[in-house]
């Protein structure tokens, strides 16, 4: 088939990075001001939209609405969007495919230029450097100043040396995706499929309470002035933001702190304070209230028929192939624990925040609850909320063949009393029976799955319910009654290595197998699909072998070294083996008809007409499915309806 690779350049006075593509190609000045393409591989053609004569545009743009000919691009929704808001058109994505999805699949970073580095790809075929300072300039409005006579934005005319220079970069961009594209495997048809569908989601959006949310953010700027005022009344001070200055004032009021994060604020007002030391710190806390921020995102971002539309990132885990949250990051919303949340956001979308504060407390604290509640229906719509449950518990288990895990499932028991019933050898029964133990059990299943210990344990029981000298004790009992699952770590540890050794393909139970192929290590999953670990290799060092391999740091973003061993490569294949389920799940869901408006974790928030009284239960038993390359895996889909999204 045919192939297209393009890149393009726009101008837009909305900041891309705070608002997303399809914000961004809506304001009213959005232009598109460069387009670099290549058919077949060939030269690279830059067409300059502004000056360029009618029948090569023309051509290009019959060329782009081809259905036999495949568009290629990096972070092809960027392009689809754009030139869809250009033309007027719809851009199918079943007639694009996304280079940037298959280098993360291999595990390569998610940049085109950081990509291309670690491929190893000539310098000609590099990203040329010069492209952030060319797209200050062209892309983005200026500021205006005498020298450039009170001007706005910059045009080709103001700088024509620039502007050949843009054209070249431009040129360059379609020269650095083809060469990486040609060192990379397309994706399964399968793989294609769901950021077909990924896609489709993202282009529809989700629908936000935009009254409400301008609202909230409107109170909240005046209460964050109102806090930083009465702080500064309690303790004197220029700048009680400043750390160095507030630790030196809790130090006079016979408070004295080495640190401030989040943990140490809880901490301290969990004990006996001042009320003036309390009260500042009440509003240290208040005032560090991230999440709160999402709102403002959201206002960014939403579009003018308020939808929020791209805040998922297909394979953006590229360990996992998971999504990942954009924009408003609807990964980390805090949890619902307010007594009443339906009163407290009927409050807050009549914009009454004091009778709010009297009933439920600081307002930025309620605020942080209500993030998911910004999220509404369509019009005749409700929320159909469906997620797996304790999906990651019941994959390790699966995998390891853990069968009391399974059967417990499979007879619909609670996992965590069950749990705690095999390390404890006593009844576990929640509310009832020896019930103080389900929290020992709980913390242990979600801390232990992957060879975590006791920092695992602290990390997880983070309200400190369970004493710290019996941790390791939990972790014992955990380990005794899943003698499977702990086999597992070293198996899994063992394969990768001897495929890396040995240059051969290892197998284990349901369908994974380590290989190593081209210098890296590949996990294959059940259904099929495989993880990359990009240039794989072993170091010996006095505990024995060790994996390492290259890949982005999840803290730093940086491209370099990482090392694995048992328990994450077991997290790897668990986890994307949860998220393939869940593509199936979604696959299933769409082919039902129901529009799937976003997804977050193990969960989908589905749109459905008011009058389709089945749709629970519809969703629900697709979710609980059996799947084929899944024999013996027991899945359960819980679920609920709802008016605007919360946690049930």
């Amino acid at each position: 088939m045919r192939t297209i690779s393009i890149d393009i350049e726009t101008y837009s006075s909305v900041d891309l990075s705070e608002a997303g593509v399809y914000r961004y190609a809506e304001a009213p000045d959005f232009e598109v001001l460069l387009i670099g393409y290549s058919i077949d591989g060939g030269p690279v053609e830059v067409l300059d939209a502004e000056t360029e004569i009618f029948t090569r545009v023309t051509d290009f743009c019959r060329l782009l609405q081809d259905p036999t000919i495949i568009k290629t691009a990096w972070n092809a929704n960027f392009e689809r969007t754009c030139l869809a808001r250009w033309l007027g058109v719809e851009m199918p994505p079943e007639q694009w495919s996304d280079t940037m999805i298959l280098a993360m699949e291999m595990g390569l970073p998610g940049s085109l230029a950081a990509a291309g580095m670690a491929l190893g790809l000539p310098e000609e075929q590099l990203k040329d450097p010069v492209g952030k300072s060319l797209i200050q300039y062209f892309s983005k409005p200026c500021k205006p100043t005498k020298a450039n006579g009170g001007r706005t934005r910059n045009l080709p005319q103001h700088d024509p040396d620039k502007w050949k220079l843009y054209i070249e970069y431009n040129r360059q961009d379609v020269v650095t995706e083809m060469a990486i594209r040609s060192k990379l495997k397309p994706l399964a048809d399968s793989e294609q499929k769901l950021w077909e569908l990924d896609q489709r989601m993202n282009d529809h959006g989700v629908r936000v309470d935009l009254p409400m949310v301008e609202k909230i953010v409107r109170f909240d700027e005046q209460n964050r002035a109102k806090l930083q005022e009465e702080a500064v009344r309690i303790t004197g001070l220029k700048n009680p933001n400043s750390l160095q200055q507030l630790k030196g004032w809790l130090s006079d009021q016979g408070a004295p702190v080495e640190q401030l994060r989040k943990d140490d604020l809880d901490r301290l007002l969990s004990e006996d304070l001042p009320d003036n030391v309390r009260q500042v710190l009440t509003i240290r806390k208040a005032l560090g209230k991230t999440s709160v921020k999402k709102y403002g995102a959201m206002l960014a971002a939403t579009c003018e028929d308020s939808r929020l539309r791209g805040i998922l990132q297909f394979y953006g885990a590229n360990r996992s192939g998971r999504w990942a949250g954009r924009i408003v990051q609807t990964h980390n919303l805090a949890k619902n624990f307010l007594p009443d949340l339906d009163l407290a956001r009927s409050l807050a979308a009549a914009g009454d925040f004091d009778t709010m504060e009297t009933l439920f407390g600081e307002t930025s604290f309620v605020f942080s609850e209500l993030i998911r509640t910004a999220f509404i229906p369509s019009e005749g719509c409700r929320f159909v909320v469906s997620d797996f449950s304790a999906i990651e518990a019941r994959v390790v288990a699966w995998l390891a063949g853990e069968e009391w895990v399974l059967d417990a499932f499979r007879n619909g028991e609670d996992i965590y009393c069950k749990t705690a019933s095999m390390m404890y050898h006593v009844p576990v029964v929640k509310h009832g029976e020896n019930g103080h133990l389900r929290q020992k059990g709980k913390v242990a299943v979600l801390a232990c799955g992957y060879q975590g210990g006791v920092g695992a344990m602290k990390a997880m029981d983070r309200g400190g319910t369970i004493p710290e000298d019996e941790l390791q004790s939990v972790v014992d009992q955990w380990r005794a009654a899943n003698p499977n699952i702990v086999k597992m770590w070293k198996k899994y540890e063992r394969a990768a290595q001897t495929a890396i050794e040995e240059r051969r393909t290892v197998r284990l139970k349901n369908g994974v197998a380590y290989s190593y192929e081209g210098g890296n290590l590949f996990a294959r999953l059940p259904n099929g699909r495989r993880l990359c670990y990009y240039g794989a290799r072993l170091k010996a060092d006095d505990k024995g072998l060790r994996i390492y391999y290259m890949g982005v740091n999840q803290e730093t973003k940086q491209w370099g070294l990482a090392e694995t061993y048992g328990g994450k490569l077991v997290e790897n294949v668990v986890q994307a083996t949860a998220r393939d389920c869940l593509a199936e799940a979604m696959t299933r869901v769409a082919a039902m008809g129901y529009q799937i408006v976003m997804h977050v974790h193990d969960e989908m928030i589905v749109d459905v007409p008011i009058e389709d009284t089945d749709a629970l239960q519809r969703i629900n038993a697709a979710m609980g499915a059996p799947i084929d390359w899944a024999p013996g895996l027991p899945l359960k889909g819980d679920g609920y309806e709802c008016d605007f999204y919360k946690k049930d």
